[in-house]
């Protein structure tokens, strides 16, 4: 009887084990769980063009900047191309429209707005277009005879012409947004972001208010809609159809919305969050699905949390899309970016390696070139030669003052304690190492190799929580840098990123 009993139990277990396991795998496949962008990808502005999904977001002094990813399922993603080449300062939300067949970008940077324009997604992108009109995050919107115009975050919105190209009218003002109730923790008011589109007889304004940053509970999406595109506005019964309510939450300072509908009749919003406890990643994008009301408006589905795991939604999946790169061919991957503008002249990419000229005296003015990661935990490592004088380096970069990381010379490994320089590890090598840092929940350990196999840890950490814009400002995230310092160049081959 025991020896019945006992294979019943062991079958039941096996039974037990293996549905779970069965579960566990259909919650795999048909939910998901936010970000779909993990790391520092603020102000998102999504087109939907037939079955394909594009996305933009602000780039700030990272340039090339605007850069476009794809996806056919909302949830995998591939960089396309960036839109904008030329220096025009910090660039900040932009709106990724389609009108009559032709795509534009519009975004302000340095104080104005500027359009960006191309018959086709894929470019090329024409050079950017002064609007001469300030204010920020503009809003493209039509009405139903093709007028065009442009809303900003003050409320106001002016007349474009046909082409999209020019200011035709003055700034009027129609919208005051949402009063936020005083006994809410925020930032400051704050109405930024505003994205239209028509839906019925209704035209709606998403916008967000309450700071993008400061407390957890500050960023929020309010919604209006209007029967006419130049208002007047009537505030959504259900604002804020998206906030923060506790800093025991997941996802803080949640806002800056682009509602839309996908290619198989749902709808859905994305948008931007902190991370509690990694605000150092930036704002990441985040999705959850809306619905209609009755009467008309757009809410969050009950029972449905950013937190939690959501039904995904239908399309085709993309391959794969890795941070690594062994630089093969003749062109930088669309993920890398220059900070502070690119110098055409100053790198070149060929023989699967990346040469950079030395620039400056040290990280934070050598403009080093970087990539966003994502994730709580990862690794990055490169291969490096060091040609003259030069200091080549795989730094965590914020800004110019911001940064820490593993440089070498000629020689000698030197650690880079938040600007503080030193060399660590005396004549390891003859002008070739390799580098790698090693990030757990932000806790960083420094490496070198001379053959990349054998690994040796210095005796320096670095903990970079503190890198964020609550902290610093800038509103900027923590990005890997490639760096090239002083006179002569690095050579870089090999950059293999981990996710942890």
């Amino acid at each position: 009887m025991n020896k019945i009993y006992l294979s019943v139990l062991f079958l039941l277990i096996v039974f037990s084990v293996n549905s779970q396991s069965q579960s566990d795998k259909i919650l795999k496949e048909n939910k998901f769980n936010n970000p779909i962008f993990a790391g520092d990808y603020p102000d998102p502005s999504l087109l939907r063009d037939g079955k394909d999904y594009y996305v933009v977001h602000s780039s700030f002094d990272y340039y090339p900047g605007l850069l476009i990813w794809h996806s056919t399922d909302l949830m995998n993603w591939e960089p396309v191309t960036n839109a904008l080449h030329k220096y025009v300062g910090a660039v900040w939300a932009p709106d990724l429209i389609k009108y009559n067949n032709k795509y534009y970008i519009y975004f302000p940077a340095n104080n104005t707005n500027f359009v960006v324009t191309a018959d086709s997604i894929n470019g090329p992108w024409s050079e950017p277009v002064d609007l001469k009109i300030g204010n920020i995050d503009p809003g493209h919107v039509t009405d139903d005879k093709g007028n065009r115009f442009l809303y900003f975050s003050n409320g106001g919105y002016v007349a474009l012409s046909k082409d999209g190209l020019s200011v035709t009218s003055e700034l009027k003002h129609v919208y005051d947004g949402w009063k936020i109730p005083r006994e809410w923790s925020i930032e400051c008011f704050c109405m930024e972001g505003p994205k239209l589109f028509k839906r019925g007889e209704y035209y709606y304004l998403t916008v967000a208010e309450g700071g993008t940053a400061g407390p957890a509970t500050s960023h929020m999406v309010i919604s209006a809609r209007s029967k006419s595109p130049l208002g007047p506005w009537e505030n959504s019964p259900h604002n804020p159809v998206v906030r923060t309510n506790s800093s025991s939450e997941t996802w803080w300072s949640k806002g800056h919305s682009t509602v839309f509908e996908d290619a198989n009749g749902k709808w859905w919003m994305i948008f931007h969050g902190y991370e509690n406890g990694y605000y150092n990643l930036g704002r990441q994008t985040l999705l959850q699905p809306v619905e209609w009301t009755k009467d008309g408006w757009y809410k969050i589905p009950n029972g449905i949390e950013t937190d939690k795991p959501i039904a995904k939604p239908e399309g085709k999946r993309l391959p794969e899309f890795s941070l690594s790169d062994n630089f093969n061919g003749t062109s930088l991957k669309p993920q890398w970016k220059f900070y502070n503008g690119v110098e055409n002249s100053r790198f070149k990419v060929a023989n699967n390696s990346l040469t950079i000229q030395g620039k400056g005296d040290g990280v934070g003015n050598s403009s080093p070139l970087v990539v966003v990661p994502g994730g709580h935990s990862y690794s990055a490592e490169v291969e490096m030669e060091i040609e003259g004088d030069a200091t080549g380096g795989l730094v965590l970069f914020y800004d110019k003052q911001y940064y820490s990381g593993i440089l070498a010379d000629q020689n000698n490994i030197l650690a880079n304690l938040r600007g503080w320089q030193f060399p660590t590890e005396k004549d390891t090598h003859k002008r070739k190492v390799f580098l790698k840092l090693k990030n757990i929940k932000n806790t960083v350990d420094m490496f070198y190799s001379i053959d990349g196999k054998d690994w040796k840890k210095i005796e320096n950490s670095v903990e970079v929580s503190g890198y964020n814009h609550n902290v610093l400002s800038g509103f900027l995230g923590l990005r890997i840098g490639l760096c090239s310092i002083g006179k002569g160049s690095v050579t870089f081959k090999n950059f293999v990123y981990k996710a942890l």
